[in-house]
This record gives structure tokens, C-alpha cells and sequence, in this order.
């Protein structure tokens, strides 16, 4: 059952996804801020990330920098999910190192089926 990290400070947001990826079948563990994911991503080893942007403490970019320059995290997938929708926004994303991005709100089977799709790419590498 592949493992996935949902990081968002918004309790809401955060269960909303939770519940969905748990009746879904998947592993799923929170973090409510940048620190915290940085601490769960060494400790879990993941295999994808639900990021959001802004957040106390560090980023989503900032998180997901820090977790691309650590190799035995290479293979992990993220998803940015974010209410920074300008375009300006998701150049930033990318460049930080994301492999998808979706604003807010959103649609949970939307959602639902990224998560899939990434994680699908991540076991053909």
C-alpha cells in the first residue's frame, strides 16, 4: 500500500484529504506545517507528497527544495495543492521541484486521481 504525506496547515483541508486517500486504500500520515513534513519525510520515506504552499515555519517550495536535494528521497512524487494559482506561481512550483499542481479548492476525486496518476509514474522509474 504506497504511503502518502498530506501537509497543510488547514485541519479541514487536511482531513478532507485524508479521508479521501484513506478510503481509497492508501497509507496516510499528516504534517500542519514545512517542519513537521521535513521531520515526517526523514522518518517515513513516503512515496508522495500533498504539499501545500503557504504554511508556517517553511513553505512548500521551501519543503519540497529540501527534498529534492536529499537523494534517498529522489523517487518521491509531489503534488502541490495550493491556492497560489497565478501562473508566475506554478513556474515557481515546478522550479522548486514539484510533479504536480493543483489549486484550490479542488475537486476530491480530481485529487484522488492525480495522486494515482503520480503515483503510477513513480512505480514505472
Amino acid at each position: 500500500m504506497p504511503a502518502v504525506l498530506v501537509v497543510d496547515d488547514d485541519d479541514d483541508v487536511r482531513d478532507l484529504i485524508t479521508f479521501r486517500l484513506r478510503t481509497a486504500g492508501y497509507e496516510v500520515h499528516t504534517a500542519a506545517d514545512g517542519n513537521q513534513a521535513l521531520a515526517a519525510l526523514d522518518r517515513l520515506r513516503p512515496d508522495l507528497v500533498v504539499l501545500d504552499w503557504m504554511m508556517p515555519g517553511l513553505s512548500g517550495p521551501e519543503v519540497c527544495r529540501h527534498l529534492r536535494a536529499l537523494p534517498p528521497l529522489a523517487g518521491v512524487r509531489v503534488l502541490m495543492l495550493t491556492a497560489k494559482f497565478l501562473p508566475g506561481d506554478v513556474e515557481e512550483g515546478f522550479r522548486a521541484g514539484v510533479d504536480d499542481y493543483m489549486t484550490k479548492p479542488f475537486s476530491p476525486r480530481e485529487l484522488l486521481t492525480r495522486v494515482q496518476a503520480l503515483l503510477a509514474v513513480g512505480a514505472r522509474r
